[in-house]
């Protein structure tokens, strides 16, 4: 993150919503001139970013969440884009996970209760906007909250967050109030963003209720009710609370592991499966079954998602990633679960 600012005048503001671990130390202590805000609860995802937004001295807002990894040029392409542009809204980017996999809800449709129920059923043709290409950028109605681009005046035009929302469907709220007040809301393909996925939040029956809960909120909001109609949203919400599928955790056996690094460290070596040092050779050829591990004191982000997306079209390729001024590495196969730490 500090790497896609280095060349801009930006701030980076983190809010923490009473983490129980040591994250606010870990902050403080490598990067010292992030500003902090320490909540002494946890008000949700909504109304901590507000909070955040309340601080922010900048022209334009980058909601971020914690588990993502932003490549360095970024926040440079977003402003080339958005000064070019016009009564614009709010700008989203091509996400991927962890494994190197687009994600579809990086761009989508409005999920009026029709569409909703589709994809319940099956059927998300209508939900995500399949009619843009992944590396194109089009007008679209719906981004999601782990990376949203706009300016902090229309973010304020439209009141924000609503932190009815506690968490999920905040998203979809604001980029729908966005919408409603005429802006217009950009999908941009031209720069890619890792989105872990899973670091948030786990995929479990609470999530569920919280899901699903949340889109009653947006329903009563936003869409003219009757008594038809609400027993109907109430139907299709309980039926896609009940046909949830149960999520699977992801295991992944890697046969050999490459280490992108120039400093090899014997304690992380001998905790890798048939460790291979590539140095700077980031496009080299790797066997299917493998552990990449990148390290970012050689790499530059760009560089790492460009190759993650390559590589991913192999069979059972895995990625890890080793921070600057860190003892571990870490990576996520699956949004079901918090993913891996290795600590050496």
């Amino acid at each position: 993150m500090q790497a896609a600012i280095a060349t801009i005048d930006a701030e980076i503001i983190v809010v923490d919503n009473n983490s129980p671990d040591d994250s606010c130390a870990m902050v403080k202590q490598l990067f010292p001139s992030v500003k902090l805000i320490e909540n002494k609860d946890n008000p949700g995802f909504s109304k901590g970013n507000n909070i955040g937004v309340a601080q922010a001295k900048g022209e334009y807002l980058c909601i971020l969440n914690p588990d993502t990894v932003v490549a360095e040029d970024t926040f440079t392409k977003l402003i080339n884009f958005t000064d070019s542009k016009n009564n614009l809204g709010i700008v989203g980017c091509q996400l991927i996970d962890g494994k190197g996999r687009f994600l579809p809800e990086s761009k989508r449709n409005i999920p009026t209760p029709k569409v909703a129920l589709k994809k319940v059923l099956g059927s998300t043709n209508d939900y995500y906007a399949n009619h843009i290409n992944i590396e194109e950028t089009d007008k679209v109605d719906i981004l999601v909250g782990a990376f949203m681009w706009l300016k902090k005046e229309v973010y304020n035009a439209v009141g924000g967050f609503d932190e009815a929302y506690f968490m999920y469907g905040e998203d979809i709220d604001l980029s729908y109030k966005v919408v409603k007040a005429r802006y217009d809301n950009f999908y941009f393909g031209n720069t890619t963003v890792i989105h872990f996925k899973g670091e948030s939040t786990l995929k479990d029956s609470k999530y569920a209720k919280r899901f699903y809960g949340a889109m009653q909120i947006f329903y009563k909001k936003h869409f003219k009710q009757s008594l038809l109609f609400n027993a109907v949203v109430w139907l299709g919400i309980k039926m896609a609370f009940l046909m949830r599928k149960t999520p699977i955790d992801v295991v992944v056996n890697s046969n050999r592991s490459y280490l992108y690094t120039a400093d090899l460290n014997t304690n992380l070596v001998e905790k890798l499966p048939k460790p291979t040092q590539v140095d700077e050779d980031i496009r080299r050829d790797v066997e299917n079954n493998s552990m990449i591990v990148y390290d970012f004191k050689l790499l530059n982000a760009s560089s790492v998602i460009a190759d993650m997306k390559q590589k991913s079209k192999q069979d059972h390729i895995v990625f890890r990633f080793l921070s600057k001024n860190c003892k571990f590495i870490l990576g996520s196969d699956s949004a079901n679960n918090r993913g891996e730490v290795l600590h050496f």
